[in-house]
């Protein structure tokens, strides 16, 4: 099946590549395998994300880095305008002892200047003596306002993050500038002590998301079988197609007995409605069709649902030696037994008249020898008695029975039951007046029954070996009535006599009684024992098969 959509698709026309053009076909050789794509997709991904994440730490880290210096700047000037004296000094202009403690303050905090200023931003202390006297570089107009600012700017030693806050007297006036700064080197230092740290951290964060996503192609070519997804796209059409192209039923199996798929043939000719995600051993199948699908041998079994006659398989599938699951394929032989009841009893009745026609020639015989001996009142009476003897088969202007079709079938059993023998005797009550208008389920019902009965008869040590048949018609209903001298049905058997399966007579048999009950129950009739004989007595089987007979017409 497989191998027919592959031709197919594999014969469609294509246009060959031209010299130096690359064809679609070599494209997808060239092409790398799914889950290798998956994996440089994944490792791109972690990749720019981990790239993105180490841009954002480090510009968050380095502001805030800045503000924490600013900060630590700013604390040190307030520290340095809060000492006592320190306004006086400045108003004083005693530039040795304001320089004394900058110094002093300088190399306790680790600071890159300390620098204090009168009200006109002039320096009476810096790093640098020779500045001192000098205006300060940046502007100190915010401090001598009295606000405090942090900041980084670059002045006389370079870039630095630093805080100027307002110097006052004791009566709050603003007399002067502390600005305190810490070099930038510093802060860069801090950041790329920080920026490492956190690489090293993202770097491991890379490591494990490469791990994972190599278990996981991993963990994904194990689920697929390595398939690529042009390959399960592939397996997913040609899975549709031999679902629901073919005219058998399939139900596919999980390894835990759950139903992964099913077409509608299956729910048609199992007689349930099969939904995947469903246990097979919930579904309300009969004891027999639900013992057909449990086998796992692999081993065809025909068995009868209603009125029909099933081959059920169960097949394991395995990939690798691991079990998948199984496939339940239900194919319906119904219409193959009902050809195979018609063709035997075509049969039959060929055999039937091949056998009357020997006796006839036989016959003939008989009467040209007396003629030529000249005895004719020898030669009338034989003729006599053989228009006084009984038919072999139904004639076929029988009155009793309009249907050649039943007259034709009984013809033939006549003829087999005779090889058998076993006398089979048309009851003188028959009467059926009209033409079928369900000749095959007449036959199927009746066939089965008289087989049966045929059979029981002949295997019964009650001689002589009789089967009767009786058939009435009431409206358009068929009456059937067959009854044997066989040995009879044991009481504990007429339970399950129409199970599919069961029999008397050993294992692969007891088909036919199901499938005559099946067909009678489809037309809305039905198939009983009102007998179950032994001891003497004939085993009756019943059967009434509604609608089957032409109507009467009613005339006024």
């Amino acid at each position: 099946m497989f191998s027919t959509f592959r031709s197919f698709s594999s014969a469609a026309p294509r246009r060959p590549a031209a010299s130096g053009e690359a064809g679609p076909r070599a494209g997808l050789r060239r092409a790398l395998p799914f889950t290798r794509q998956l994996l440089l997709l994944q490792l791109a991904v972690l990749a720019a994300v981990v790239a993105l994440g180490f841009a954002v730490v480090a510009w968050r880290l380095e502001a805030g880095l800045e503000h924490q210096f600013e900060q630590r700047a700013l604390a040190v000037a307030r520290s340095v305008a809060a000492e006592p004296r320190l306004a006086d000094e400045v108003l004083a202009q005693d530039s040795a002892d304001v320089q004394a403690r900058a110094l002093a303050v300088q190399r306790a905090t680790g600071a890159l200047f300390v620098v204090v200023t009168d009200d006109q931003g002039v320096r009476l202390a810096h790093p640098d003596p020779a500045r001192i006297g000098e205006r300060v570089s940046t502007s100190p107009d915010a401090a001598l306002r009295g606000r405090e600012v942090a900041t980084v700017e670059r002045g006389t030693l370079g870039l630095s993050a630093r805080g100027k806050v307002p110097l006052r007297d004791d009566t709050g006036r603003v007399v002067g500038e502390v600005s305190v700064g810490f070099d930038a080197n510093d802060i860069s230092v801090a950041l790329r002590r920080l920026l490492q740290s956190t690489a090293a951290f993202l770097g491991v964060a890379l490591l494990l998301g490469v791990a994972g996503s190599l278990l996981l192609i991993r963990l994904l070519r194990r689920r697929t079988f390595g398939l690529e997804p042009a390959d399960l796209a592939e397996l997913v059409r040609e899975r549709e197609a031999v679902l629901y192209g073919v005219s058998d039923g399939v139900v596919a199996v999980d390894d835990r007995g759950v139903v992964s798929a099913a077409n509608a043939e299956a729910s048609r000719l199992l007689g349930v409605r099969v939904v995947p995600g469903r246990p097979l051993a919930d579904l309300d199948l009969p004891a027999p069709l639900a013992r057909a699908v449990a086998d796992r041998s692999g081993t065809p079994t025909v068995t009868a649902a209603a009125d029909r006659v099933l081959v059920v398989t169960r097949r394991e599938v395995e990939r690798d030696g691991r079990p998948l699951g199984s496939v339940v394929t239900v194919l319906d032989r119904t219409e193959v037994e009902r050809l195979t009841d018609e063709l035997g009893a075509v049969r039959l009745m060929t055999q039937a008249l091949r056998a009357q026609r020997h006796e006839f020639v036989n016959r003939l015989h008989t009467v040209h020898g007396l003629l030529h001996t000249g005895d004719a009142d020898d030669a009338a009476e034989y003729v006599s008695a053989l228009l006084d003897a009984p038919a072999i088969a139904v004639a076929d202007n029988s009155e009793a029975i309009a249907s050649s079709t039943v007259r034709a079938y009984l013809g033939g059993q006549v003829a087999r039951a005779a090889e058998l023998g076993v006398q089979l005797l048309i009851s003188d009550g028959s009467w059926v007046p009209h033409r079928l208008v369900a000749p095959v389920e007449v036959i199927t019902v009746l066939g089965n029954l008289v087989g049966n009965a045929v059979e029981a008869a002949h295997d019964s040590a009650v001689r002589p070996a009789t089967v009767e048949v009786d058939l009435l018609a009431d409206g358009d209903d068929l009456v059937v009535s067959v009854a044997n001298t066989g040995d009879g049905l044991p009481p504990e058997r007429l339970a399950d006599i129409f199970t599919g399966g069961v029999s008397t007579r050993g294992e692969g048999r007891g088909l036919g009684l199901a499938i005559a009950r099946g067909t009678a129950e489809s037309l809305g009739g039905w198939v009983e024992v009102t007998s179950a004989g032994g001891n003497g007595a004939m085993t009756v089987f019943v059967s009434r098969l509604p609608g089957v007979l032409e109507r009467p017409e009613v005339t006024t």
